[in-house]
């Protein structure tokens, strides 16, 4: 016959003329049908058809590699999603022939649901447990319970018999180290005795936490948000995701917590959830083998981290959907809710805190506010948003310092340092020694008759103790230590913020950011309860301040002031306010909140546009194209696009003249991803593009499983093989792997709309056209570069290869 076979439908032409019929041993083939797999067992005909070899296709047997990606690189949204819709009408048009591939159907469509069930039993364990082993943990470096070591301060006293009101945390099964080393508890010695234990705890903990962090798992250090909304974006970093990562995070998140270092516990529990999500996508195909369905899922994950952290399950969605997801479609959005609720209904079983609640901080106001309050709220969101700014400037300049001097050598020795300062500054004054969620909960509380709090501590002389709604009274002098001791907390949070965030241990900052706000919202609000109170006949305060009612709220200011600074430093705003109402359990007062949220983020804008999570994204040089900002110069394609004048032409395949060892040469000479193919170089039409790691991978394979592929066998990109001299080694054929519809624009489109495409349909090349003919390329590198330099920023800080 002198043919040879190839593989989609053997057509060369769309009509069936008499040429297209071959006969083969009796056998009537069409050559001209258009279905994928021809009417005839192609293995049997193409085994040796006279003397011709076997010509192998990666079309029909797929190459193990082929289709995935290197760490450090995009993936290809437009491929992802069209290989998942293939995959689907698979199984459909399959479940319509048998019950068997009907049950297959169905458990693949409810898989989906599955993994969010078990993603948010696993994470809602998971946090319970750091919950509880935190609490535990930093209890100890305080004292230990003689009836069982393993119970933590207050369950150690519920059950004494001997505890009075006033000192409720005083019995006698719980021993400070003072006590059992020394055996007093009073005097300067027990002091310095309980002042050591103290700080020496703390060391042991970071030092820990900071040991491991480096020995086992470099990318547990850290808060992760800013990793995961570049993964999320379509970025591979392998490994930041594993099981190693999620078992180390999990023990160093406790032991750094328990440190007493300035950090929280939540955003790192995000990164732990999205561990959690990615680790249980290996037990679906559909999840492990396509990386935009697994985006969709760590999507599910991040809501789920927001709410086991703060008890707030629909904040958690919301924050997902604002903060850190790149791509959220309907069905996301359900999945989240779903997931997020199984979450929280684990923790809630677990009861980590022993209330019956999720958070540690909740709290229940019964007065209303008032509208002339708005201003000190809207004051508070003044303050919240100029912290924020100055955080993250502070915080970024910290870092590239520790990124580009001595200081990033020694990541121990730092930690170690930070450690003992915090510690040391922080025991003197008992609000910075308690954790500072304890703090928070204390800010936030609505002084009743029976707390023992110096905060609480009012003149009394007026109050029937019938009630415990209270008028406003004149601050005791409790109130005035405690509020100049809570300025010196501030103060030093404020400071020792800046340092903490980034170092080599996981670190949090939403709850540092809630601490400082509180303490500032309270001291306002504890400022303008006793203007209030003092000067009730002014004409602000006469129409709704009588003397002996209870008009102003100090815990209310506290909670405000929390929502304006966590605005400021991360830029949330709708998700931020439905949180902060989910953690206190405060619904009428999402107007004050609103209102210190949005004048945080405009006070906040205005200084620096960007929030801590995208500065460390670009700190760290993370391809990410940040879907808020706006791209406002007028450029155009050809003006970004590579090769520039000066540069040597673009590097392409042709589609049938070049040989194996031509394209192995072009591999090693260039470090590009992919290549387009074009009908020849003088035409320069295009057919297609393909990547590096596809063609290396393929050669590789042919190598090993087809006879006689040598250098100089040829390479086809075309649907069918001309005929081949009978001394010439067998061709390799390899249309099977190349992208048929790349993505191409002409030169004269307005770079606005190619951002807008790159963004949308998270692209990672486009090719670049003038009058049909390829011109050049680019890439989502070329883009940031050109992002980066409209900006005045060094291109070369894009880090990705």
């Amino acid at each position: 016959l002198g043919f040879s076979m190839d593989n989609t439908g053997y057509c060369n032409e769309s009509s069936t003329s008499d040429e297209d019929m071959v006969e083969i041993a009796g056998a009537t083939l069409d050559f001209s049908t258009t279905e994928d797999v021809p009417p005839l067992d192609r293995d049997k005909v193409m085994e040796e058809v006279n003397g011709v070899p076997k010509l192998m296709d990666l079309l029909d047997d797929p190459v193990p590699g082929v289709g995935t990606y290197e760490d450090f690189n995009t993936i290809d949204w437009v491929r992802e999603k069209s290989k998942d819709r293939d995959r689907h009408r698979e199984i459909t048009s399959k479940s319509r022939e048998s019950t068997w591939a009907l049950v297959k159907s169905v458990s693949d469509a409810f898989s989906g649901w599955l993994l969010m069930l078990l993603i948010g039993l696993m994470s809602g364990a998971l946090a319970g447990g750091i919950d509880i082993s935190a609490h535990w943990m930093t209890d100890l470096k305080e004292g230990v319970c003689l009836n069982g070591f393993w119970f933590n301060h207050e369950h150690c006293c519920w059950t004494s018999n001997e505890t009075t009101f006033q000192e409720r945390d005083k019995c006698p099964q719980w021993k400070s180290w003072a006590e059992l080393i020394i055996g007093t508890t009073e005097g300067p010695f027990a002091y310095i005795m309980n002042y050591l234990m103290y700080v020496c705890w703390a060391l042991l903990f970071s030092f820990l936490a900071v040991t491991l962090v480096r020995a086992f798992a470099p990318y547990a250090c850290g808060s992760g948000i800013p990793e995961i909304k570049t993964i999320l974006s379509g970025f591979i970093i392998r490994g930041y995701l594993g099981k190693w990562t999620l078992i180390i995070k999990t023990i160093t998140l406790v032991l750094a917590v328990s440190s007493g270092l300035s950090l929280g516990k939540e955003g790192p529990l995000v990164h732990v959830a999205c561990c959690c999500g990615n680790i249980l996508c290996h037990l679906f195909t559909k999840y492990r083998k396509n990386e935009a369905k697994r985006r969709e899922v760590l999507s599910a994950a991040a809501a789920v981290g927001v709410s086991v952290a703060f008890g707030a399950p629909i904040g958690g969605v919301l924050f997902s959907l604002e903060e850190v997801s790149y791509y959220f479609p309907l069905k996301t959005l359900w999945r989240s809710f779903f997931a997020a609720l199984v979450a929280a209904f684990t923790l809630r079983s677990i009861n980590p805190f022993g209330n019956s609640r999720l958070v540690l901080f909740y709290v229940e106001f019964h007065t209303p506010w008032h509208l002339l309050e708005l201003v000190p709220f809207v004051l508070l969101g003044i303050f919240g948003g100029i912290w924020g700014a100055f955080f993250i400037r502070a915080n970024i300049a910290w870092c590239r310092r520790r990124k580009t001097t001595w200081l990033g050598h020694y990541p121990v020795l730092e930690v170690l340092v930070v450690t003992a300062v915090t510690a040391v500054v922080a025991f003197p004054n008992s609000y910075t020694r308690t954790s500072t969620s304890e703090l928070i909960s204390e800010l936030f509380n609505d002084c009743g008759l029976l707390d023992s709090s110096k905060l609480c501590n009012y003149d009394n002389a007026n109050v029937t103790k019938s009630s415990n709604e209270l008028p406003d009274r004149p601050a005791g002098d409790d109130v005035y230590t405690a509020m100049w001791q809570l300025s010196l907390a501030l103060v030093f949070k404020m400071l020792i913020t800046v340092v903490t965030f980034g170092m080599k241990v996981p670190s949090g900052l939403f709850i540092p950011s809630m601490a400082v706000g509180a303490i500032a919202g309270r001291l306002l609000g504890i400022g303008m309860e006793q203007l209030a109170y003092y000067h009730h006949d002014w004409a602000i305060f006469r129409g709704w301040c009588s003397p002996g009612a209870d008009c102003i709220t100090p815990g209310l200011y506290a909670m405000v002031g929390a929502a304006a600074c966590l605005g400021g430093v991360t830029r949330m705003t709708v998700s931020l306010v439905v949180i902060m109402f989910e953690l206190t359990g405060g619904l009428e007062y999402i107007v004050p909140l609103m209102a210190a949220a949005m004048t945080s983020k405009w006070v906040a804008d205005a200084i620096g546009r960007e929030g801590i999570y995208e500065a460390h994204i670009r700190l760290n040089g993370y391809p990410f194209l940040e879907a808020k900002e706006e791209f406002s110069h007028k450029t155009l394609a050809m003006d970004v696009m590579r090769p520039r004048r000066s540069d040597p032409p673009l590097s392409v395949l042709t589609q049938d003249g070049m040989t194996v060892e031509d394209v192995e040469t072009m591999i090693t000479e260039t470090t590009y991803s992919g290549f387009p193919v074009v009908v020849s170089h003088e035409s320069q039409r295009l057919v297609g593009f393909v990547l590096r790691r596809d063609l290396t991978i393929s050669i590789d394979n042919a190598r090993q499983r087809q006879d006689g592929i040598v250098c100089t066998s040829r390479i086809f990109f075309t649907e069918y093989t001309p005929p081949q001299p009978p001394s010439s080694p067998p061709p390799l054929k390899l249309r099977g792997i190349m992208d048929l519809s790349p993505f191409t624009v002409t030169d004269h489109t307005a770079m606005d709309i190619v951002v807008d495409i790159f963004r949308k349909l998270g692209l990672r090349q486009c090719l670049i056209t003038h009058n049909g003919r390829l011109l050049g390329i680019i890439t989502k590198k070329d883009i940031l570069k050109h992002v980066a330099q409209i900006a005045n920023r060094d291109p070369d800080s894009i880090l990705f290869n």
